[in-house]
């Protein structure tokens, strides 16, 4: 969940109990450095990966088309 770039850190929270301190933590454990790293720049401000800076209107944790049924 924490490398989709959608799903919030308030979303893996609540299905993990991990926040987004610890997230990051354990992404800088399990990654590669430059994969970790490249994982920072984008979810560092990112609005979909923060409740507060996503806009009021989404109100799910992920794309409808990310997972399709086949």
């Amino acid at each position: 969940m924490a490398w989709e770039d959608r799903t919030p850190f308030d979303a893996i929270e609540k299905s993990f109990g991990l926040s987004e301190s610890q997230v990051i933590q354990l992404m800088r454990l399990e990654l590669k450095r430059g994969s970790f790293e490249l994982w920072r720049k984008r979810v560092t401000g990112r609005a979909t990966k923060h409740i507060a800076l996503r806009s009021k209107l989404v109100d799910r944790a992920y794309c409808p088309t990310q997972y399709k049924n086949k």
